[in-house]
């Protein structure tokens, strides 16, 4: 009875410790992975909403750049190793929901099983970008070239199985031409490639907006379900004729198991992050528009994320 007793005492006292820890988190830096390098537009919006949001959880959050595999290095790594405890939390990009579906991919998570979703902020303006001194004035320039010479039409994304290289893809097989992908780490890359001329074309978020703005690269096509008012002249691909949107949502998880009351915590912080004027000229610098859901409503986002990932691999015969 006496072992009995102090296992009782123990596992008590357990259990009051974690309370406490609970109601005094954070007590400690958070750490933010943002799974593509510094840098570029993703990287300098969650760096401002990081900013904001530690301001109302009192301790700092510092940003983790883990880049690589189409931005779900970072996500992989957070959901195998790190404690549930809230102080590892990532951006999840939709390349989490899409690449266990994919063929010639081996994943080593779940997306409805490994993660504590927090909540959903934002997603891309995509677009595609070309030379300033490029001969393609348009994207029927870049339509007819590709079938006068199939495959010699390179395009840089922020990696393979990402959404810049899935829409590209359904882009080409929609067009009937052969474009070649030159996979990298993230927008500086792709920025430099095509400035450079080592690609024809880049694919990307709006990390290029100062470039196009400048007058060094040229914007082909927007993504956008919409034309933009910056740049109202730029088609968007229904203007082209093509029956797509891609705008690629994301938002902040932690791994699975977190305590309620911690997740709660961080998403009232990055709500208020959301919210905050400073932030909302960021986003609008990278042609970012508010989604916002919260905990409950992001995690049944999730189920109908995978749902359409795995719809679009199996169109393009990529689905397993």
């Amino acid at each position: 009875m006496k072992a009995l007793g102090r296992a009782l005492a123990a596992l008590g006292l357990a259990l009051a410790c974690a309370a406490h820890a609970q109601d005094n988190f954070p007590s400690k830096p958070i750490s933010l992975i943002v799974p593509w390098p510094a840098g570029g537009s993703t990287d300098i919006v969650l760096r401002g909403m990081a900013q904001v949001a530690e301001k109302h959880l009192g301790q700092p959050i510092v940003i983790d750049n883990k880049g690589g595999a189409g931005g779900t290095l970072g996500p992989a790594a957070m959901a195998a190793n790190a404690k549930p405890d809230g102080y590892t939390i990532a951006q999840i990009p939709i390349t989490v929901f899409r690449y266990p579906y994919m063929k010639e991919r081996s994943v080593t998570w779940d997306p409805l099983k490994d993660f504590t979703y927090i909540i959903h902020l934002t997603g891309y303006t995509f677009g595609i970008t070309t030379g300033a001194t490029s001969p393609f004035k348009t994207w029927q320039d870049v339509v007819a070239y590709a079938k006068a010479n199939p495959g010699k039409v390179t395009y840089g994304t922020p990696g393979a199985g990402t959404s810049l290289h899935i829409g590209m893809e359904m882009i080409a097989d929609a067009s009937g031409i052969k474009l070649t992908q030159v996979p990298m780490k993230g927008a500086a890359e792709t920025n430099a490639a095509v400035l450079g001329g080592h690609t024809m074309l880049q694919a990307d978020s709006s990390a290029w907006r100062p470039l196009v703005d400048a007058g060094k690269l040229r914007l082909l096509a927007l993504w956008t379900a919409e034309r933009s008012r910056f740049w109202p002249q730029v088609p968007t691909l229904k203007d082209l004729g093509y029956p797509f949107v891609f705008d690629s949502p994301f938002g902040i998880a932690g791994p699975k198991g977190m305590d309620p009351k911690v997740t709660a915590k961080l998403h009232d912080a990055f709500k208020k992050a959301l919210e905050d004027k400073g932030v909302l000229e960021l986003m609008d610098k990278f042609v970012m528009v508010p989604r916002y859901a919260g905990t409950q409503a992001y995690t049944a986002m999730v189920k109908e994320l995978c749902d359409q990932e795995r719809a679009g691999l199996m169109k393009l015969g990529l689905a397993k």
